[in-house]
């Protein structure tokens, strides 16, 4: 009796054999999506083969025993089954689909427990393959079973020889038809690494999908989506029906609603829905997806969303519309750092955290997630990233504040979705008022042709017009004291203003200086400093005094302009992005109260806003300052840069200024992570200049590489918990003793009580004895004199991604 696992509390067991075909069984289940069933069958069929040799079995018997001597990881179980695909297939290659099935199959196989991920087929720092090193690996020798013994045992216990044949040559066919058509290759040069992430994400949900369910004594259930999503339809249609459109903008929301509405009827496509700022495209966005996924037989859908603040908004407008709580699953950074966590032992990962796992497949009907998030889910190390790519493809994805991808990403992003199109049978729907230009960079977005919804944009975007942009930029410059007395001048005039600026110091001083003088208005700070509820009660008051008609001043950092639903008189923006300036004017005269209303642009000097070490809004800046001298000369009106038409124009000389970095260049290495997905051409060619012959291996991309250097965020943030209000009381609960059950409840309650720091500001703060760990460092709590209730966290610095809160 060969065994595969072992249950934690009770010593059963889990039979090898089981393991494997059950495992291979719901591999093939997920693989039907890329028609690559056997392909993904062959994977959970081989990926424990190893477990089949004595030293594993001893190993685990001595587990189960309570053995101190068995130590967890010791014995390598997962490389026999690649190697068993490479001497068979690779070593003789009379058939190219047999060596692409063996390279493909056998990398999933034995990287299904790293915490690095998938293997280099090629590496760009050493002239070798870390894949072929695992598969050439000798079994022979006092210490290990002959590798002829493990394959015997899997032929005589798990199926015979010539039905394993009938399922190699059933996969090598699938593999034959995804890549050739009418005798001509339809798959991209980095096709095979994304075909690559799918087999090793099948593998990776059955095989730790199987493992739970044997752990919890449960059996794997699959979840009608389809039937869920369709009763969402109509509860949403219903919702719609009673729609009042009482006032002109309600009217117009209405009709862009419809308008997505019949667009569904398209084929599966990249599409864009640019709805004006403030034209209801939660509601449009999620009429198109539902009514597309039941017309296509999509199986979810997926919101991909810039800001976890938005998430929560967004997806609470979707549960009432739909009245469900249960099936739209929220998925975002936690307060916990997952990458910490990935390279646990399989073991830690499976049992002590299955209930979070099982979350982590991204099975649910609809989903809301962040652009990181999203990101990682291809491109990023471990186990856990990985394990969802499969449920990416036959969905319908929403990119809302599609401009938001990092630049750095800009390749690797469009890549993703071209494939998702040409081969996952996935939508993709770009979802803002500001459409990024990604089909003019060089590895373009391949978006589906006349792929708007909304018809006649101009004449919309003129019907939503609801202010007047207003050059007030001068070449001198603003300084923060001229800044004050202009907004005094305007809060003569207007009941409500708000101000938004690049940096939290320059929002922190120009607060300061406004509140050292006596006025007739509230004024209120708002910084990404300040946790999520702490913002929540501020923008309440702010809402409630606006609803009253009563005198407001805000100044705020760039979090406003993320989706927060909330009108102001006039706006002063200082100069950034357009999609910048574009959403600030979105917080301005917001539902139509009043006619037109001015958004004046203003450029500060380097001394108040220092973004030299923000180059993404410091560029967008030039760009957006160069646009408005050139309108100014042709006396063009400045508020067309606010269309769609101006919007395209920022974005293609945007791309242009950033095109050395739109492919994910790596500091300080002379490669970039684009070129790793596909040829790897450099990598290639230093292979065979070091080693005088090429590489024999059909696919050369290094997703361990990708995975290793692959970071959405330059300098990666940490949560700490701060001491408003309730989250002082969560500080003391954790820093207590908790049983397990109320673990993850403290911690989702906490998320709402957390501020995002760098390494920098750690260190900081650590230094001056205002940081205590909690939960053996797992997370930090702030002491109560380093949080204010005027500024939140009490840190100087220069707000770096303060926009960005992921």
């Amino acid at each position: 009796m060969y065994i595969a696992h072992s249950r934690k509390e009770s010593n059963e067991v889990q039979l090898l054999k089981d393991h494997l075909v059950q495992t291979a069984e719901l591999s093939g289940n997920f693989g039907k999506k890329l028609h690559l069933e056997k392909t993904c069958y062959l994977a959970g069929l081989l990926h424990d083969l190893g477990k089949y040799s004595d030293e594993f079995q001893d190993y685990l018997r001595k587990a189960i025993s309570g053995c101190k001597s068995a130590v967890r990881g010791s014995v390598d179980h997962s490389t026999a089954g690649g190697k068993l695909l490479y001497d068979c297939y690779h070593l003789t290659p009379s058939d190219p689909f047999a060596v692409l099935l063996a390279e493909l199959v056998g990398n999933a196989i034995v990287s299904h427990h790293s915490g690095k991920g998938l293997k280099d087929f090629l590496s760009p720092d050493h002239a070798e393959s870390n894949y072929l090193q695992r598969v050439k690996k000798q079994f022979k020798g006092d210490k290990m079973t002959d590798f002829s013994v493990i394959k015997q045992r899997f032929f005589e216990e798990v199926l015979s020889m010539p039905t394993f044949e009938e399922i190699i040559e059933e996969a090598k066919a699938e593999l034959r038809a995804l890549y050739m058509e009418n005798g001509k290759s339809v798959l991209s040069q980095n096709g095979p690494f994304y075909l690559l992430k799918f087999i090793y994400s099948c593998l990776l949900d059955a095989d730790r999908t199987n493992t739970m369910h044997f752990e919890l004594k449960s059996s794997y259930s699959h979840t009608d989506n389809r039937h869920i999503l369709n009763t969402f339809h109509h509860q949403l249609e219903e919702t719609m029906s009673s729609f009042t459109s009482d006032t002109p903008i309600n009217q117009l929301r209405g009709q862009l609603s419809n308008q997505c509405k019949a667009f569904a009827e398209r084929e599966t496509g990249i599409y864009t829905l640019s709805i004006p700022t403030g034209g209801g495209k939660t509601l449009a966005s999620l009429r198109f997806a539902l009514s597309h996924a039941l017309k296509h037989q999509k199986d979810r859908i997926i919101y991909v969303i810039p800001y976890t603040s938005i998430i929560e908004q967004n997806s609470a407008v979707v549960r009432k519309k739909l009245s469900d709580d249960r099936h739209i699953l929220e998925h975002h950074s936690n307060i916990t750092d997952e990458k910490k966590t990935v390279d646990n032992s399989f073991e830690e990962e499976e049992i002590e955290r299955l209930q979070a796992l099982y979350k982590d497949n991204w099975e649910a009907p609809i989903i809301f997630t962040t652009m990181v998030q999203f990101l990682d889910t291809i491109y990023s190390r471990g186990t856990r990233n990985p394990r969802r790519f499969h449920n990416l493809t036959n969905a319908v994805l929403i990119f809302d504040e599609a401009q938001s991808v990092p630049i750095k990403c800009t390749y690797l992003f469009n890549e993703t979705l071209n494939f998702l199109k040409q081969h996952g049978n996935t939508t993709s729907v770009l979802c803002t008022a500001t459409q990024p230009a990604l089909e003019y960079v060089g590895r373009s977005l391949k978006k589906t042709e006349n792929g708007e919804m909304i018809t006649q944009l101009s004449e919309i975007e003129e019907l939503f017009r609801r202010v007047e942009l207003i050059d007030k930029t001068k070449q001198e410059a603003w300084e923060l004291d001229e800044l004050v007395e202009f907004s005094r001048h305007i809060l003569a005039e207007k009941r409500s203003l708000l101000i938004i600026l690049n940096t939290k110091t320059a929002v922190r001083k120009f607060y300061q200086l406004m509140a050292e003088q006596t006025a007739d208005f509230s004024l209120y700070h708002l910084s990404t400093s300040m946790c999520a509820a702490h913002r929540k009660v501020l923008l309440t008051e702010i809402r409630d005094k606006l609803k009253k008609n009563e005198r407001v001043l805000c100044v705020t950092t760039a979090l406003i302009e993320a989706g927060v639903d909330i009108s102001f008189q006039t706006v002063i923006r200082s100069a950034a992005g357009l999609a910048s300036i574009a959403q600030a004017a979105g917080r301005c005269n917001r539902h139509g109260e009043e006619k037109t209303q001015p958004v004046y642009v203003v450029n500060l000097t380097p001394k108040v806003e220092k973004l030299d070490k923000l180059p993404e809004i410091q560029k967008g800046q030039e760009i957006t300052l160069s646009l408005l001298r050139e309108y100014r000369e042709l006396q063009r009106p400045i508020s067309m840069l606010l269309t769609h038409q101006g919007q395209r124009e920022y974005f293609k000389r945007y791309y242009q200024t950033f095109e050395s970095q739109l492919s994910f260049p790596v500091a300080k290495k002379n490669f970039v992570l684009h070129d790793l997905v596909g040829l790897n051409k450099a990598a290639a060619a230093n292979y065979t200049r070091t080693n005088g012959s090429p590489v024999k291996l059909a696919l050369k991309c290094s997703p361990e590489t990708i995975a290793q250097y692959f970071e959405v965020i330059d300098s990666p943030t940490k949560s700490v918990l701060v001491p408003y209000r309730k989250g002082q009381e969560l500080i003391a609960l954790l820093n207590g003793e908790l049983l397990p059950s109320e673990y993850s409840t403290i911690l989702k309650q906490a998320q709402q009580y957390t501020v995002n720091v760098f390494s920098h500001e750690l260190a900081e703060l650590q230094k001056n004895a205002a940081i205590n760990p909690l939960l053996n460092g797992e997370i930090y709590g702030i002491q109560e004199y380093a949080y204010s209730e005027e500024f939140g966290l009490d840190i100087a610095a220069e707000g770096k991604f303060d926009y960005l809160q992921f």
